[in-house]
């Protein structure tokens, strides 16, 4: 039997988690996946098309003004917006191998807020 290399540091134990709910989770033109990255002082948010392999949108928290809690409320805003703006109504949420908690919680709220489905 192969031995596999246990992960020994945070991010790859959140790599291998991101890995194991992206075997479920696909994103296509009509209904793309939301991705959700974060770092220590910024949240990044981008939809993506698996189907054609390419990014659709971007935004990340850099301009920001306040807390970051609040900065990523106003992420998950923009990105609907963007989203709104090519005729996307509906995502896939990938919450990137983070909890569904806190900051990737509150860039969802605030993408439901913008007006998209998930």
């Amino acid at each position: 039997m192969p031995k596999m290399k246990i992960p020994k540091t945070r991010e790859e134990k959140r790599v291998r988690r991101h890995l194991r709910v992206r075997k479920k989770v696909e994103g296509t033109s009509e209904r793309p996946r939301l991705v959700i990255f974060r770092s220590l002082k910024h949240i990044y948010a981008q939809l993506v098309d698996d189907g054609a392999g390419r990014t659709i949108t971007t935004i990340s928290s850099q301009k920001g003004e306040g807390k970051k809690s609040e900065k990523s409320v106003e992420v998950g805003r923009q990105i609907a917006a963007r989203a709104k703006e090519q005729g996307i109504t509906q995502v896939v949420f990938d919450r990137g191998g983070y909890r569904y908690h806190g900051r990737v919680k509150a860039v969802a709220d605030g993408a439901r807020e913008g007006g998209l489905e998930f």
